[in-house]
């Protein structure tokens, strides 16, 4: 059974991401945030090493690093901090949580149901069903639990 309290989490999560949804098109300058953001202000690359305490090549490593996808974490939101910035980060999912499980409890229901079918199928049992939907549903509600949806 899919817990209800999953799901209001999912819900919470799901209407929080609902805003982050026009930033997944959001594409990185190819030079990388921090040097984008240097630039626009006009600071040196000189000043933004002094600001974060480190050798002007250590500060050119960091916006390469950052530019390459390769930067760790702490240090991108340091070098925000050098910037008068915040570190916004998410993983944003590409579709409605709600959705993904609902997607993923239908696709196990359907898997379970199809083998039952050919069982049946095979010893001369098939059963003809006029709502497959009806059937899906009550499996879901009856077999699929929400420790088992990623197995």
């Amino acid at each position: 059974m899919l817990s209800t309290a999953k799901r209001l989490a999912r819900r919470r999560l799901d209407e929080k991401y609902a805003s982050l949804q026009a930033l997944k098109s959001l594409q990185s300058p190819p030079k990388g945030w921090l040097r984008a953001i240097r630039d626009a202000l006009g600071m040196t690359g000189t000043q933004f090493a002094k600001r974060l305490g480190v050798a002007w090549q250590s500060m050119d490593d960091l916006e390469r690093s950052e530019a390459a996808g390769t930067i760790q974490l702490a240090t991108l939101r340091r070098a925000a901090a050098a910037l008068d910035c915040t570190l916004v980060y998410a993983v944003v999912p590409n579709q409605s949580l709600a959705h993904m499980v609902d997607e993923r409890a239908r696709a196990i229901a359907l898997a379970a149901i199809r083998r039952v079918d050919h069982t049946m199928t095979l010893e001369d049992q098939k059963v003809d069903r006029e709502s497959d939907e009806q059937l899906i549903e009550d499996y879901i509600r009856d077999h699929v639990r929400d420790r088992e949806l990623w197995d």
